[in-house]
C-alpha cells in the first residue's frame, strides 16, 4: 500500500474524504492532492491548496501519490516584492559575475604576458605623443604667423584701432587659434594620463590573472 492509499485508510476511519475518493464508481483518485501539516499539527488533505496552510508549505500530490511539486507560502504583498527585488538583486549579481568572467578571458586572450601589455601601452603613449606633437609644430607656425602680424601692427602701435579691419581680424583669429591647439596640447597631456592609469589598473588585474593560471589545477585561485 503506497503513502497516499494510508492516508485514504486514516480518513476513512475518521469518516472524512476528498469529493474525488466519495465520487461512486470511483476506484482511484483521478485528480491532483494537497497535503500539508497546518499550525495546531493536523496532518491535512483536500483537493485543491488548503486554507489553512496558507502560511507554509503544500505538498502536491498525483493520483498515484507521487510527489509532483511543493507549494510555498503564500506571501504578502510586502513579501512578494521583497522577495522579487532579492530574486533580481541575485539575477543582476550573476549577470556581473558572469559578465566579468567574460573581459577577464577576453584581456587574457589580448595580453597572454606582461610583454604583450607594454607593447600596447606603448603604442597608445606613441599615438597620444604623435598628434600632440603635430598640434605643437601648429602652435610654432602660428607663432611665426603672429610674429609678422605683429610687425604690421607695430605701425599702428599708438592706436591700434587704426589698424585696417582685415590685419586686426588676422590678429584675433591667430590668437583664437593658438589657444586652441594649447588646449588640445594639454587635452592630449591629459589623455596619455588617462592611458597609464587605464593601463596600469589592467596590469594589476593581469598580474593575478597569469598567476592563477601558472597555479597547479588543483590548488584555489587567488
Amino acid at each position: 500500500m503506497n503513502w497516499l492509499a494510508r492516508i485514504l485508510g486514516l480518513l476513512l476511519c475518521a469518516g472524512v474524504l476528498p469529493a474525488w475518493a466519495q465520487a461512486p464508481g470511483t476506484n482511484a483518485p483521478t485528480s491532483t492532492v494537497y497535503t500539508c501539516t497546518d499550525a495546531k499539527g493536523r496532518r491535512l488533505t483536500a483537493d485543491r491548496p488548503i486554507a489553512e496552510c496558507t502560511d507554509r508549505e503544500q505538498r502536491v500530490l498525483g493520483p498515484s501519490g507521487t510527489e509532483r511539486e511543493r507549494l510555498g507560502p503564500t506571501l504578502t504583498e510586502q513579501e512578494r516584492v521583497a522577495r522579487e527585488a532579492q530574486r533580481r538583486k541575485e539575477l543582476e549579481e550573476r549577470a556581473r559575475i558572469a559578465d566579468e568572467r567574460r573581459r577577464e578571458r577576453a584581456l587574457m586572450a589580448r595580453y597572454p604576458d606582461q610583454a604583450a601589455h607594454d607593447a600596447e601601452r606603448e603604442a597608445a603613449q606613441e599615438q597620444v605623443d604623435e598628434v600632440t606633437l603635430v598640434a605643437q609644430k601648429r602652435i610654432v607656425e602660428l607663432l611665426e604667423q603672429r610674429k609678422k602680424l605683429a610687425s604690421e601692427m607695430e605701425f599702428y602701435k599708438k592706436d591700434p584701432n587704426k589698424a585696417p579691419m582685415h590685419l586686426r581680424r588676422a590678429v584675433a583669429e591667430n590668437d583664437d587659434h593658438i589657444a586652441e591647439q594649447e588646449r588640445f596640447v594639454a587635452n592630449q597631456a591629459q589623455e596619455k594620463r588617462r592611458v597609464n592609469q587605464r593601463f596600469d589598473a589592467e596590469l594589476v588585474q593581469l598580474r593575478k590573472l597569469w598567476a592563477a593560471r601558472a597555479l597547479p589545477p588543483d590548488m584555489p585561485k587567488p
